[in-house]
């Protein structure tokens, strides 16, 4: 029977249970999904897991899963991004049903086996480090900038040759200050004339927020205290998704205890939580709870927390927003992968729909990036090449801006845009930079 007639659901991770880690049940369990991925097949053009899975099968004597060795499941393994997207878009097999496929999470179990035996590379391990990663940057920012800026000669074949990643792709500048060292003094004041007066919003600045660019929150507390949200921004921590790539799963509980602990006093004073990145929103939303499920600030806080178009969008509907200016403008809007496995809708493109004469067209498909997975030289050819028809998809109707709710992904499709021959803009922002512009803020 193909689908089911429930709501999908996610089972909690049982990543304290040893028998998680027992690795013949793991490989037998690989072996049953990729069966069954096998006869269904949906899912080929998501990512490379899947054509490097179906094309390895297609290959063996048997075409079947059995004739697999461990260094092909591997491949598929290494391929995955963790984007959800599986899960989300094109499994018909995934939990209530019988046969209980969570593609995703069993990758994430494939990845935790390994790093539990030491296997996590250290560039991986080091560039999990993002807040230390982040202050250190921030501190040095000039010379940082200069040594991993593109097309630097000198040291990005060496970054290469160290650690792996790729002399072409993007790295985030580091900012001279952390966002929120500057947020006292560029807090606006919520607006008292404003429907929304009286909510409060925390804004949490995620790593890329904090140490990268602050553009995306500059514009979302603009945004929200001219509608009348008295606005705060806090970054206690990093939301540990690296952590959550390399499969450290008791690093991902750390933050999860940590960060829900130092918001719950917070929530309870009526402070709601807006991350201002979508995969910090899907750790605090969907991740954390599933990791820590018994834990009473874990769930409060999912609860409490919404993504900043999500959240935008609930205002417009009640208690309303001031008006906006309009805008004839066309925009692409790229729904990023850890935007759609929230499972809110395109809140990005409802949002900017509250432009008058604004265009937004949505273009659904993953960007490549795949966070820090993307940089890598083993996998930057196949980021670009999954980009490539996002990409062309977004250029195609020569939109005059493009958005991405993904601070990587924007930057990678600028590279893709023009790899596919185009011409990118100088920056593909955060949709909530165009409403603030709209605004004239």
């Amino acid at each position: 029977m193909e689908g089911s007639l429930e709501a999908p659901t996610r089972h909690v991770i049982p990543w304290r249970e040893e028998s998680w880690y027992d690795e013949p049940a793991l490989e037998a369990e690989l072996r049953r999904v990729f069966d069954v991925c096998h006869g269904c097949r949906r899912c080929f053009n998501l990512c490379d897991s899947f054509p490097i899975l179906f094309d390895a099968i297609d290959e063996s004597p048997n075409e079947e899963v059995d004739d697999l060795t461990p260094v092909q499941l591997k491949a598929v393994v290494d391929a995955c991004t963790l984007c959800d997207m599986c899960f989300m878009t094109k499994c018909p097999y995934v939990p209530p049903h019988a046969f209980d496929l969570d593609f995703p999470h069993l990758i994430l179990r494939h990845r935790a086996v390994g790093h539990r035996k030491g296997e996590t590379s250290l560039a991986d391990s080091q560039l999990a480090k993002m807040d230390r990663n982040g202050a250190l940057g921030t501190v040095g920012s000039g010379l940082a900038n200069w040594a991993s800026g593109q097309g630097n000669a000198l040291t990005r074949p060496l970054l290469q040759a160290t650690l792996g990643i790729d002399k072409r792709a993007h790295l985030p500048a580091f900012a001279a200050t952390p966002l929120t060292r500057r947020a006292p003094v560029i807090v606006p004041a919520a607006n008292p004339d404003a429907p929304a007066f009286g909510r409060k919003v925390l804004l949490y600045a995620g790593c890329h927020d904090e140490f990268n660019d602050a553009t995306p929150g500059e514009a979302a507390m603009k945004v929200l205290a001219h509608n009348g949200v008295t606005v705060r921004i806090e970054h206690p921590d990093c939301c540990a998704m690296p952590s959550l790539e390399n499969g450290d799963m008791a690093a991902v509980a750390s933050a999860a205890q940590r960060i829900s602990a130092f918001f719950a006093p917070l929530i309870a004073d009526g402070w709601d939580i807006v991350p201002l990145t979508t995969s910090c929103a899907l750790m605090l939303k969907f991740e954390w709870p599933l990791i820590e499920p018994d834990n009473a600030d874990v769930a409060t806080l999912s609860r409490h927390s919404f993504d900043v178009a999500e959240y935008i969008v609930a205002l417009a509907k009640s208690p309303g927003l001031l008006p906006v200016e309009a805008m004839p403008a066309t925009i692409g809007v790229h729904f990023a992968c850890h935007a759609r496995a929230q499972n809110m809708g395109p809140k990005a493109l409802e949002m900017l729909r509250l432009i008058p004469q604004a265009k937004p067209m949505l273009t659904e498909r993953c960007s490549g990036h795949g966070g820090k997975w993307g940089i890598f030289a083993e996998n930057f050819d196949r980021a670009v090449k999954i980009g490539k028809p996002t990409a062309r998809a977004i250029a195609k109707n020569k939109p005059d801006i493009i958005v991405s709710e993904c601070p990587l992904a924007g930057p990678h499709l600028r590279q893709v845009i023009a790899a596919n021959g185009d011409t990118p803009p100088d920056r593909i922002g955060h949709p909530v930079e165009v409403v603030a512009r709209a605004y004239g803020l």
